[in-house]
């Protein structure tokens, strides 16, 4: 039986800065390219964490450090906007 995991989109994860995300992805091609990325590697760990994908634990623990540096330079961008 797979656990409810939970993904972390931005947008949810920090609603202060729903309007400045949104603008972002509309006009800025760095941004939004690195919040798509984010997103799609965000899935890829929700849907391991699931069972529905079989990552090795290493790999996985790669993957969540990938993803919290991610998000890192992603809040730096929207605090600079």
């Amino acid at each position: 039986m797979s656990q409810l995991v939970d993904n972390h989109p931005l947008a949810r994860d920090l609603p202060e800065h729903k309007d400045t995300i949104h603008n972002l992805k509309m006009n800025d091609t760095h941004f939004s390219k690195t919040m798509e990325e984010y997103e799609v590697l965000d899935k890829e760990i929700v849907r391991a964490e699931q069972g529905v994908e079989h990552v090795a634990d290493l790999e996985l623990d790669g993957m969540k450090m990938k993803r919290v540096k991610m998000k890192d330079e992603l809040l730096t961008m929207l605090q600079q906007a």
